[in-house]
């Protein structure tokens, strides 16, 4: 399968007068409310302010109808979208044209905190959650609902990055039977915390236990609108830009920094899916992929997490770009290509070696 990519040289140009027009011509808005129940059936802690979570969804059958080059008449399933820590649904535009080329419709979730999803801080920069089980809960339930409705009688898919792969790696876990397949893009098995992990537990432990659990954690800052390239060396500076004017031009797109219990929860995440037992209950084939110049999450409990998920008998592939950040989809075309290839093979064809 030939997806053509978008010319770096034109990135901008192509976006505004090419892709973005044609993802609101077969997009849909909506918002859910919480799950208030994990997947025991056991009670979530009531929070202040409940709000409601929001999404995005794109109709393969009316972006079908848009395109000139005549409609493909290939519906593939749905691919459900799993985003990283202070992202948010446009961020993921490229992806999703390119999905919908391939023949799959996209469903985008905002998970709390994140986009246009209700926020607990006053703060827009800061990202707050008091359990790493609603996060997994919130996901999973916009997948069995609104992503199930969108794949209809077709397959379900995974794609998640960073702490949403995280939170996609919870949910192949806990809900084993609700994906067809997955795909992991530098997931957070495990974030980089600066120290060793068992000694920031503690530290962090502590300092929630003192009550500053929503303060900013040491280090991050707030969103101040200014851009360094220096921080995405090797990246494609065409979508590394566009991502930043997306963040500009919406407040709620603005979060920076997390919180002291954002980050005690995401090392409890971390701990739960690597659990020996956890990892061997998916069902789901999964291919993993690994940036070599990540400094967001470790590679390491990535790699653990591949031999775990084989030792319970799963179906896993590891696929590492040694040369790539952590946003792999943000990288030049040469890096975003052969990616893109490995995916797109990967779901349209079972049992596929995608190893390098």
């Amino acid at each position: 399968m030939t997806i053509t990519l978008i010319d770096e040289a034109r990135y901008d140009a192509e976006m505004d007068e090419t892709v973005l027009p044609a993802l609101r011509n077969c997009m849909a808005e909506g918002w859910m409310e919480p799950a208030t129940v994990d997947w025991d059936g056991n009670m979530l802690p009531k929070l202040e302010h409940s709000g409601r979570l929001h999404y995005y969804c794109y109709d393969a059958h009316k972006f079908d109808a848009l395109r000139e080059d005549g409609a493909s008449g290939i519906f593939r399933g749905a691919v459900v979208i799993s985003h990283g820590f202070t992202e948010f649904g446009r961020k993921y535009s490229e992806m999703v044209w390119y999905f919908l080329l391939a023949g799959y419709s996209v469903c985008v979730f905002e998970h709390r905190g994140h986009g246009h999803s209700t926020h607990d801080m006053s703060n827009p920069s800061l990202v707050w959650i008091d359990d790493w089980r609603r996060y997994v809960a919130d996901f999973a339930t916009f997948a069995q609902t609104v992503g199930r409705e969108v794949a209809g009688d077709g397959p379900m898919y995974l794609y998640c990055h960073s702490m949403g792969g995280g939170i996609g790696a919870a949910v192949l876990e806990r809900y084993p039977s609700l994906f067809d397949k997955a795909v992991l893009s530098a997931p957070m098995i495990a974030p980089v915390v600066g120290m060793p992990t068992w000694i920031a537990r503690i530290v962090v432990g502590v300092i929630c236990g003192l009550g500053f659990g929503r303060s900013r954690v040491f280090g991050h800052t707030d969103f101040d609108g200014n851009l360094n390239p220096d921080d995405y060396k090797g990246a494609s500076e065409a979508r590394i830009r566009w991502f930043h004017k997306q963040r500009l031009t919406d407040k709620s797109c603005q979060t920076n920094a997390a919180t002291f219990d954002w980050a005690n929860q995401a090392m409890a995440l971390s701990r739960a899916v690597l659990k020996p037992d956890m990892c061997g209950a998916i069902e789901a084939p999964v291919l993993l992929f690994q940036a070599g110049r990540d400094v967001w999450v470790l590679n390491g409990p990535q790699d653990d997490f591949v031999e775990r998920v084989r030792e319970g008998g799963g179906s896993i592939e590891k696929v590492r770009y040694s040369q790539s950040l952590h946003e792999i989809f943000s990288m030049p075309n040469a890096v975003l290509e052969s990616y893109l290839d490995k995916i797109l093979v990967f779901l349209a064809a079972p049992n596929a070696s995608l190893a390098e």
